[in-house]
């Protein structure tokens, strides 16, 4: 049981980290906003979904490693 939510875990952790990637070489990386068009907007919110996801898995996971 614990091997099975560890591994499918571990599986969306590197799928939302690759969908951010995607997301944000889409999105332009680092043009600047006032060259970007809506599709490139959304893609770049979409990658800091993806990030903030994944940050939001890791710290869930130290927090259950280090006692509060």
């Amino acid at each position: 049981m614990i091997f099975g939510v560890s591994l499918g875990v571990t599986v969306l952790v590197v799928v939302m980290f690759s969908l951010g990637v995607a997301a944000w070489a889409r999105a332009g990386g680092g043009v600047p906003r006032h060259r970007r068009g809506r599709s490139d907007t959304v893609a770049a919110g979409a990658a800091v979904v993806c990030f903030a996801a994944c940050l939001a898995i890791a710290a869930y996971g130290i927090d259950l490693i280090i006692p509060g």
